[in-house]
């Protein structure tokens, strides 16, 4: 079973006001290579996560709000990880956290990374050196992310996930080739603001069996918190590139972990989960399946009775019956700026929207970045309560 690590880290939110969110819904391309799955064009795609940075560390308009930035899952790649690492430390502000999914490296090479951050990791590499000693898997290709915190302070944390739970793509008869599984997942604990949250990544939020499962793990974790601290799982942020992101095994799970159907369950009560997806322009070569990319979301419970919109570029549903309000966006690629819902016993006032759209933007001719035209996104649009 995968191991929940506790990390405390400095971040000073302002207490009683909401944090905003960026999805980055950018198009990933891909192809199979010896170590699991490669950038076809590296150089690309750095091209354009960059000017994802840099609009960040510019801070245009209401941007300087912004608290966490998502990029999906296999994005970055391993050849810019450390200038990654320096255009975050350098430009970004403080209070700052960015979750990024890495190309896929061997278990040898994500073990060296690990090393490289000991003072935030030494909890995980234990576990992987459990493995390690356990057989020959340091050529097993690795699937992680990074969760780069850039504390109130300045000083910049860099924390590493595996992912579990690979999907078919993902898995081979040939077990050298198969890939490996995470043991672990952070929970973040914010201080002063007491804000808690994880990152994972894709196929890590579905159940894997009735008795062994990540996510009733997570809830019974929540729970442990919540009745010892009494402080919650406030988001859960999923890291995906994802071509079934409406699979009825999403549902399923949204439905058990916000419908309290076996056991109450205060301690992610008002969580809210956002699912960050690649957009429809992504490719993955030599694997069959859909096209059907993006549709990244915002999920919260249902007491918060978000009213229901249809616009071109998002519309608010409760995925098919579902005992949740969830946002979803279209699948182009787009940036989507929103923030995140307060929990509704500290804001229950019927006039109070729980969730504004602040922008949305397009890719531009030159490589940059242009707001989405429409009355509805000139100064945010905002999502109402029904009665």
């Amino acid at each position: 079973m995968v191991q929940i690590i506790d990390k405390k880290v400095n971040l000073e939110y302002p207490l009683g006001h909401h944090l905003h969110c960026m999805i980055a819904q950018v198009p990933n391309h891909l192809r199979g290579a010896e170590k699991g799955f490669a950038i076809a064009d590296p150089d690309r795609q750095w091209e354009r996560v960059r000017s994802i940075l840099d609009l960040v560390a510019a801070g245009e308009g209401n941007l300087k709000k912004l608290h966490f930035l998502m990029f999906p899952e296999t994005h970055v790649p391993v050849d810019r990880f450390d200038e990654m690492l320096t255009v975050i430390n350098e430009t970004f502000r403080p209070n700052t956290v960015t979750m990024f999914g890495v190309e896929h490296v061997s278990l040898k090479a994500y073990r060296e990374m690990l090393e490289r951050f000991r003072e935030d990791n030494a909890e995980a590499i234990e576990l992987v050196d459990r493995d390690i000693d356990s057989g020959d898997v340091l050529e097993m290709p690795v699937n992680w992310c990074c969760i780069t915190v850039k504390e109130a302070t300045g000083k910049l944390r860099v924390f590493l996930e595996a992912k579990s739970h690979p999907f078919h793509g993902e898995e081979f008869l040939d077990k050298f080739h198969d890939l490996y599984r995470g043991r672990h997942f952070y929970l973040f604990r914010s201080r002063p603001s007491c804000f808690n949250f994880m990152v994972l990544i894709c196929l890590d939020y579905l159940y894997r069996d009735l008795y062994s499962s990540n996510i009733k793990q997570i809830i019974d974790h929540a729970n442990q918190l919540y009745f010892s601290t009494r402080q919650t799982l406030d988001t859960i942020f999923v890291v995906q590139c994802n071509p079934k992101p409406e699979h009825r095994a999403y549902r399923d799970v949204l439905a058990g972990f916000y419908g309290e159907y076996l056991e109450d369950t205060p301690g992610v009560r008002e969580t809210v989960t956002v699912f960050g997806n690649t957009s429809d322009e992504t490719r993955i070569e030599d694997v069959p399946g859909g096209n059907a990319f993006g549709t990244s979301s915002v999920v919260i419970n249902s007491s918060h009775r978000l009213a229901r919109v249809q616009l071109s570029e998002f519309a608010t549903d409760d995925f098919d019956g579902a005992p949740i309000c969830r946002l979803r966006f279209g699948t182009g690629t787009r940036l989507y700026y929103f923030n995140l819902p307060l929990h509704h016993e500290i804001d229950p006032r019927t006039t109070r929207v729980p969730l504004k759209v602040h922008t949305i933007m397009r890719p531009s001719r030159d490589g940059g970045w242009l707001k989405i035209s429409g009355d509805e996104m000139v100064a945010g649009f905002e999502i109402g309560q029904d009665a």
